[in-house]
């Protein structure tokens, strides 16, 4: 696929920004749609500093069909990355953003019978919900999510589904969904839309699921941005990190870098055409394990806080498998010791002017998203 002009959606955004400069490094025209809306965004309806300048700029909202019509005039392709990102019980605008929002994309460029060539759209490594693990007695099992009561005893694992015994994660494959939270379900549906509108209508499109991303330009105001943030903010303030459950969730991270290339590739990939694609770092860490990198990237000796409260509707193991991209030419190639490392010289440059980790930790209980066991 040949370049040309390309829309980025949430382009003002963490990995937006730089999947725009992926994009112009290869030669496209770029255009950014964002409504700079906080907390994901670290300024107050402004536009972030680390935006190329050969980026066009049109704040809007993707809900709103006259903002969408403006910002697909004249463009070839488009990543669609404006999401709402929370675990906050406002249920309704996850689907009023993420599902409506990518319901107008493709019902604009049917009726408008605009020239789009390829659709990607952002997706998430946990519309897996729990996930896939092995049984020793009954194999491959998907548990339907961890039991309320278990988790407010503190019994953190899941159990076999089918005989409720011990069970072990195994890398999550793009051939299952069992998403569990509103952030989830909703993120489901712009999949569903792509896969199946886009190939209703003969609009090549692409679904990714990204793992958990990190590097710079995450913004410090979100409460959904996930440790690295709050376990930077926490321990530049020399207070402890605030490690959920036990500390041993397994979680995948990939650098932001590494997923901007990913967009680009299927993006530019007739193989991908109508697919769903898990990008991720290739293997799991613990929490713990993050912690310690964040802890030896600062230089100070730090041991987490272990608080045994947990998030509602989480997940307890998330690894995905890569074996489907890799296949397209893409690998990981950055680790989160240099997502980490990179993240701290590009906040350490930041205005911080209140403790933003204690903030959000604070909504989170207050908005019962947080709870703790026992």
């Amino acid at each position: 696929m040949s370049t040309g002009r390309a829309l980025i959606t949430g382009g003002a955004g963490f990995i937006g920004s730089h999947t725009a400069v992926e994009l112009l490094r290869a030669g496209y025209e770029v255009r950014a749609l964002d409504s700079l809306t906080p907390p994901v965004h670290v300024g107050d309806g402004t536009w972030p500093d680390w935006l190329s300048e050969d980026v066009e700029r049109v704040v809007g909202d993707v809900r709103n069909r006259d903002d969408w019509a403006k910002a697909l005039r004249g463009i070839d392709v488009v990543i669609h990355l404006a999401a709402y990102q929370d675990l906050l019980p406002n249920f309704s605008r996850f689907f009023h953003v993420n599902s409506v929002g990518t319901a107008l994309l493709y019902e604009l460029i049917v009726a408008e019978k605009l020239p789009v060539r390829k659709v990607v759209v952002a997706s998430t490594q946990f519309v897996y919900g729990e996930g896939r693990y092995r049984c020793p007695k009954d194999g491959e099992v998907f548990p339907d999510g961890r039991e309320p009561q278990r988790l407010s005893k503190g019994l953190w694992e899941p159990v076999c589904p089918k005989c409720g015994g011990s069970i072990k994660p195994l890398p999550l494959l793009e051939t299952h969904a069992n998403p569990k939270n509103q952030y989830s379900i909703a993120k489901y549906s712009q999949e569903l839309m792509a896969i199946a509108l886009g190939h209703n209508y003969g609009i090549p499109s692409t679904a990714l699921r990204y793992s958990i991303v990190q590097g710079p330009y995450q913004s410090f105001r979100n409460a959904y941005s996930g440790v690295l943030r709050i376990f930077t903010l926490q321990m530049m303030n020399g207070q402890q990190p605030s490690v959920f459950e036990d500390g041993q969730q397994l979680r995948d991270y990939v650098n932001v870098g590494d997923a901007a290339r990913a967009n680009r590739l299927v993006l530019e990939s007739d193989e991908a055409n109508y697919q769903v694609f898990n990008v991720g770092g290739g293997r799991g860490y613990t929490v713990v394990e993050i912690a310690a990198i964040v802890a030896e990237a600062l230089g100070v000796n730090i041991e987490p806080n272990v608080s045994g409260e947990y998030r509602v509707g989480d997940t307890r193991h998330s690894v995905s498998d890569i074996t489907k991209l890799r296949r397209l030419g893409w690998q990981p190639t950055r680790t989160p010791r240099d997502s980490v490392r990179d993240y701290i010289e590009w906040i350490r440059r930041q205005k911080l002017e209140k403790d933003y980790a204690a903030e959000a930790l604070a909504k989170l209980r207050e908005m019962g998203a947080l709870r703790k066991a026992g």
